[in-house]
């Protein structure tokens, strides 16, 4: 039973100062799950002086109206054989020896029926909300005081005490002021059980009286007399045995004992949990920021390699999106190239146009030649739209992948401002490779525009000069089939530009962005990076402090649990 009552003690006094009351949190709380006995009652009932007979201590603050503010939380340690103490949790400095039992006691304010002057309004609910908050939870043991001089119909404790547990199956009942009685009646129906059925016998005691309190009557002394009281009242001899307050400190550990038993299982099952969850969300929220500049420096640089990791396994194909690159080079590209309007350059009336204009004032005596090079020329010059066309989709894709990867990466999401200058120079990056394969791709355009290739050329028919007579109009020099002729020349010549260009402009483009992107996307700012000074470099992790607060307090709930967890591995092996 000591381990028993040790861990709990142990686990709830580790819960307090690692910031876990069982409140209304996110985070996950180990403290509602331990077994507590909380003392409930109306004001003046009698609480502070059971908790005090149980324990054998003066030691609570007593005085007319609300003297209990707020819950106490005690615990009682027994040490050194015969040697105890007892503190509370919010002065663990100040230590209280020369007590009973090993317990964990939760004093709560009193019940109150009506708000008296200088009260607020709300004080009736805000008492009975508080209370309830504690006695509600299924690990908590209730210490229902009735005062034996009132109806228990009237009885605050037992109201509130029946609501949280109907069944009464963590509830015992303690009547006080036994001894304050009208002459001629008795508790013993109450005690026996004929007034309200309990599922544990009535306890009753006898508390210090206020003539005892101003006398400085010790707790061994007030025990003595409490014993002789029980066993010599006529009344109550037949059930001494189970009264006063020692009685009711062996009931509780007893009862504690079982019901720690009994919860073990659970609370190694919360805990396992609780430390996955823990671990889960600090490795989401990332590791704490370093002091030094150095130590921020690393930082920053191994934050912004993930992000490089990430979005170069994207393009890759480890990720997705990658892939829409290739359906730019496959698909996009092509239908552009295939959906230039070449036939308004290649018409009858724009072939004519451009042959004569470059013969000039008389005809050309072998082949149309300058014609050929004006007519392949502007059909050539449409290829820039789409070559430009898959730069930019290119860049697009590349783009979406930096905010993909920027997303991806967790510790990126722990820094905002890191977050948007890495984005921001990834961007600059790009738009300047997008600049330079721009240049290239149209570079590639012009290369076929100002050298054609002869050779196609000469394995091309050579017909003689299919001029007209002379005297007739310069417009007149060719007919329609010479004309489609040509025209029929220079399409196949386009084509045949148009297939190797669609094979060298996606070369083009992976060269300048998709491999550069690869290989030096925040080579700018790592070499900005190194000459920031320290608070530039504390501006880039600027982290929420929401964030380092939740941090903080997730790593001490984690070191909570995971003490908690060895603390109980301890006692399951040896009991």
């Amino acid at each position: 039973m000591e381990n028993l009552i040790s861990l709990v003690n142990k686990l709830q006094r580790a819960c307090t100062a690692l910031g876990d009351h069982g409140e209304e949190s996110a985070l996950p709380t180990l403290w509602d799950s331990l077994p507590a006995i909380a003392v409930v009652g109306g004001q003046s009932s009698g609480k502070s002086s059971v908790l005090e007979s149980v324990v054998g201590k003066d030691f609570l603050p007593r005085g007319s109206g609300i003297v209990t503010r707020r819950p106490l939380v005690l615990q009682l340690h027994r040490i050194n054989g015969d040697r105890e103490y007892a503190e509370f949790m919010h002065n663990s400095t100040v230590k209280y020896t020369d007590f009973v039992v090993d317990l964990t006691l939760i004093d709560l304010p009193g019940l109150t029926k009506v708000a008296v002057e200088g009260q607020s309004d709300s004080i009736v609910q805000d008492i009975e909300t508080m209370v309830r908050s504690f006695i509600e939870k299924p690990n908590c043991i209730i210490i229902a005081i009735s005062p034996a001089n009132q109806d228990l119909a009237t009885s605050d404790a037992i109201k509130i005490s029946r609501e949280v547990d109907p069944k009464g199956e963590r509830t015992f009942g303690v009547l006080t002021k036994i001894d304050l009685m009208d002459k001629g009646t008795n508790a013993v129906d109450m005690l026996e059980g004929r007034s309200y059925r309990l599922q544990y016998p009535w306890i009753g005691v006898v508390n210090r009286s206020q003539q005892d309190i101003n006398k400085s009557v010790d707790m061994i002394a007030a025990r003595h007399k409490e014993r002789e009281y029980f066993a010599n009242t006529t009344e109550y001899k037949h059930l001494a045995h189970r009264m006063g307050s020692e009685h009711l400190a062996k009931m509780l550990s007893k009862h504690l004992e079982s019901v720690i038993k009994s919860r073990i299982p659970g609370i190694q099952s919360l805990i396992t949990k609780g430390i996955a969850e823990l671990e889960a969300e600090l490795h989401r929220l990332g590791k704490p920021i370093a002091a030094d500049a150095g130590g921020k420096l690393y930082t920053i640089m191994e934050i912004c390699r993930m992000f490089d990791g990430i979005y170069k396994e994207h393009l890759d194909g480890m990720r997705p999106g990658g892939e829409k690159i290739y359906y730019v080079f496959d698909n996009q590209f092509p239908i552009a190239l295939k959906r230039l309007q070449f036939d308004k350059n290649l018409s009858m009336e724009n072939v004519r146009k451009l042959i004569t204009q470059a013969d000039g004032y008389q005809p050309h005596l072998i082949a149309p030649e300058q014609g050929y090079r004006c007519l392949i020329e502007s059909c050539l010059v449409s290829i820039r739209g789409p070559a430009e066309a898959a730069v930019d989709a290119v860049h697009a894709i590349l783009k979406e992948l930096v905010r993909k990867a920027i997303s991806e990466t967790v510790e990126l999401k722990q820094f905002p401002t890191l977050r948007v200058e890495v984005s921001n120079a990834a961007f600059e990056s790009l738009d300047r490779m997008r600049n330079e394969s721009k240049k290239n791709s149209l570079k590639l355009v012009g290369m076929e525009c100002s050298y054609l290739t002869v050779d196609f050329f000469r394995k091309l028919p050579q017909d003689v000069e299919k001029g007209g007579n002379p005297t007739n109009s310069i417009f007149d020099r060719y007919n329609d089939s010479y004309l489609r002729r040509i025209s029929t020349n220079v399409l196949a010549y386009v084509n045949m530009v148009c297939s190797s260009l669609r094979n060298s402009i996606p070369k083009s483009i992976v060269y300048c962005q998709v491999r550069e992107a690869k290989r030096t996307l925040l080579d700018r700012f790592f070499t900005e990076l190194g000459a920031r000074e320290i608070k530039q470099l504390s501006k880039l992790l600027d982290e929420d402090p929401a964030v380092m607060e939740r941090r903080a307090n997730l790593a001490k709930r984690l070191e909570l649990y995971r003490s908690a967890q060895a603390e109980i591995d301890v006692v399951a092996w040896t009991r």
